[in-house]
């Protein structure tokens, strides 16, 4: 299952010819949004043999079955036997949809990620983590499976929106948190305006791959990745047919890590000095808004269905120490609710 062949480049065209030579693909298909087709596509496709454009509807809300759906009958009416190869342009949602699609269409395709975020990048690039949201759920239906190949540019951080690049960087700020201090003191000076992407993007990738080379499967330590993901996936499913509330994956685990840095100062060991250090940086990045203590319940009842769960215990990924994580902790629905609690008196 391990495949580390992640390339970090400066001549994206050059990187897809590299690939592409020698091999014999059947029929190549590129997936990409309605946002990609516009300003990455042209960036790529002198780089590209004949091919069928395949585009969906762009955001988290449209990573769903019936989106898969439209893209098997595509490449049924298009002929695609398992020896073709699908490319997929674009963030996280076409990144864990496209390998997905690839990996179920005819029992598995090969596919190639050209992850066009900062989120996509530094997140869903490395561990084979695919799939898509289901009523609700994120990514409740998926599969592991790896790429042939993820090739990396920074050069489509141009492309996108403040925003967005904020938002990824939520899982860079994380990395640090859960793995390496160094780096979170690192991160901590960076200003988004100027930033040196590609060298962050390199060691965001690195710590990723150690932590998924030691725990492919995510038996162990692989949980630690989900720092902030338990409530932080929770408040985005809750907002994600909420148009004018909606938020983006970043942000939303930026309220998750601020909640569970709580519970790491209250339950393992991060102390109060940690605590405050953490949470004053995430709301100075993403100045967050309180969340209406009505929904709270309703917040904590979608953490029931965390894929870390076991025997219908939420399992938490929680911090000992800035740098330092500790998995499978159980935190009741009580804890939990204080945690949004404390979000709320901090944001306030």
């Amino acid at each position: 299952m391990e495949n580390h062949r992640t390339e970090i480049t400066n001549d994206i065209t050059q990187s897809i010819r590299n690939f592409l030579d020698g091999k014999k693909y059947s029929k190549i298909a590129v997936i990409c949004d309605e946002n990609t087709e516009v300003h990455c596509l042209p960036l790529v496709l002198d780089a590209l043999p004949e091919h069928y454009l395949l585009k969906i509807d762009s955001g988290e809300e449209n990573k769903h079955l019936g989106t898969c759906e439209k893209l098997w009958m595509a490449l049924t009416e298009a002929g695609f036997d398992r020896k073709g190869l699908i490319i997929n342009l674009g963030g996280g949602v076409i990144g864990d949809m496209g390998g997905f699609v690839a990996s179920t269409y005819k029992r598995g395709m090969d596919f190639l990620n050209i992850p066009t975020t900062l989120l996509s990048q530094v997140d869903a690039s490395v561990g084979g983590k695919l799939g898509v949201d289901f009523h609700g759920f994120k990514n409740h239906i998926g599969l592991f499976a790896e790429p042939q190949n993820v090739l990396i540019d920074t050069c489509f951080y141009a492309t996108l929106p403040d925003r967005e690049l904020r938002s990824g960087f939520a899982e860079v700020i994380k990395h640090g948190l859960i793995y390496d201090k160094a780096y979170w003191m690192k991160v901590k000076t960076i200003d988004l305006e100027n930033a040196n992407w590609s060298e962050l993007v390199d060691r965001s990738i690195e710590i990723k791959k150690e932590v998924v080379k030691a725990d492919p499967f995510e038996s162990g330590l692989r949980k630690i990745l989900n720092f902030g993901h338990t409530l932080g996936h929770a408040v985005e499913s809750y907002f994600l047919d909420k148009a004018d509330q909606r938020l983006l994956h970043g942000e939303a685990i930026a309220v998750g890590m601020i909640c569970e840095a709580y519970l790491s100062q209250k339950f393992t060991g991060l102390t109060s000095e940690e605590l405050d250090e953490i949470t004053a940086y995430l709301i100075k990045i993403y100045n967050p808004v309180s969340i209406d203590k009505s929904l709270f319940d309703e917040i904590i009842g979608l953490t029931l269905q965390d894929k870390k769960n076991e025997g219908g215990v939420v399992q938490f990924s929680l911090l000992s120490s800035i740098g330092e994580s500790k998995v499978n902790v159980p935190i009741s629905a009580p804890d939990m609710l204080d945690s949004l609690f404390y979000f709320n008196k901090q944001v306030g």
